[in-house]
């Protein structure tokens, strides 16, 4: 038996992962578009953060610092359009590519549901595409999940028929592929084509209901961290360690409730869990005990007050308007 015979292959992804970052952004002045910020990470960032389960990544456009590594391609001609631009992208991935999800490289809020729902609807629906639709039903080809085959074979029909892809408009792709549809969670599809798209969008992150997730998504990718955290348990933990011990205790806590489940070899949310647990309870024995009789009186040597009562006696610092 050789080395090899027997050994496991790791299965492949689901998909493959195309994303659009070049275009003029005409419309933004001609600003590097997939490199403005929301949230303090990039446009690219964050769809690349939405699309981190794919095989393989290609990013076709101009190469740029990103947070997770990917493969770069360029359209011939640079500048020449989405259809140029994901033919490049396809010879970047491969022959063996068997599906493939497509984004641009400006859609904010789009997040890790709403591609799963793409690949589970191009699966299960058996078509050559899964589009998502905004909230006037229009469809989303560069929100969208295809078999690579039928892309490459259209693609190439339209090369032939036009004589170049460049400057060729989505929809004569969309139109020749048997394709299914999905609707869109809100803002899933909102993109960012203007000024006053991105502060929408820089707004919408600090909407209270929103702007906790986002700040724990943003934390996660700056540490590279992708466990899933639990926010309801370690709120619910510093809460239990501001009351029953003191403020302070709470930001404290929750740290060495991740470094303890770091340090004990855990690789998932259970190993968090268990540290939070532990953690929650001591902070409650605590409690307890500050609501048992004399939890409050000092022992013999101790002459100083306790925190937060003032000092009595003569001389005594006066803390009222008399």
């Amino acid at each position: 038996m050789t080395a090899t015979e027997g050994a496991v292959t790791p299965p492949r992804a689901a998909y493959d992962a195309l994303v659009l970052a070049g275009g003029a952004a005409r419309r933004l002045g001609g600003a590097d578009k997939p490199g403005l910020s929301v949230g303090g990470r990039s446009l690219l960032d964050r769809v690349l953060g939405a699309c981190r389960d794919a095989g393989r990544t290609v990013v076709v456009g101009g190469r740029r610092p990103t947070a997770r590594p990917v493969s770069w391609a360029r359209e011939d001609p640079p500048g020449g359009g989405p259809l140029a631009a994901l033919e490049a992208g396809l010879r970047g991935l491969g022959a063996d590519s068997e599906s493939v999800l497509v984004l641009s490289a400006d859609l904010p809020f789009l997040g890790g549901p709403t591609v799963a729902r793409l690949i589970g609807a191009l699966g299960a629906s058996g078509r050559e595409a899964a589009l998502l639709t905004d909230a006037e039903g229009r469809e989303q080809p560069l929100v969208a999940a295809y078999r690579t085959e039928p892309l490459r074979r259209e693609l190439a029909l339209l090369a032939t028929e036009y004589g170049s892809l460049a400057g060729l408009p989505l929809r004569l792709l969309t139109e020749e592929l048997d394709r299914t549809r999905i609707r869109a969670e809100p803002l899933a599809s909102f993109d960012c084509d203007t000024w006053d798209d991105l502060s929408t969008a820089r707004a919408r992150i600090r909407e209270h209901g929103h702007v906790l997730d986002e700040w724990i998504t943003a934390v996660k990718d700056e540490l590279g961290i992708t466990l899933d955290v639990d926010t309801p348990l370690l709120l619910d933990l510093a809460r239990d360690a501001a009351h029953g011990v003191t403020r302070p205790a709470a930001p404290l806590t929750t740290f060495l409730v991740g470094y303890a489940a770091a340090a004990a070899g855990g690789q998932g949310p259970e190993a968090v869990a268990e540290a939070a647990r532990k953690a929650a309870a001591l902070a409650r024995r605590w409690e307890e005990e500050a609501e048992q009789p004399g939890a409050g009186a000092s022992g013999p040597g101790d002459a100083s007050p306790r925190e937060g009562t003032p000092p009595e006696g003569p001389g005594a610092a006066r803390t009222d308007a008399g």
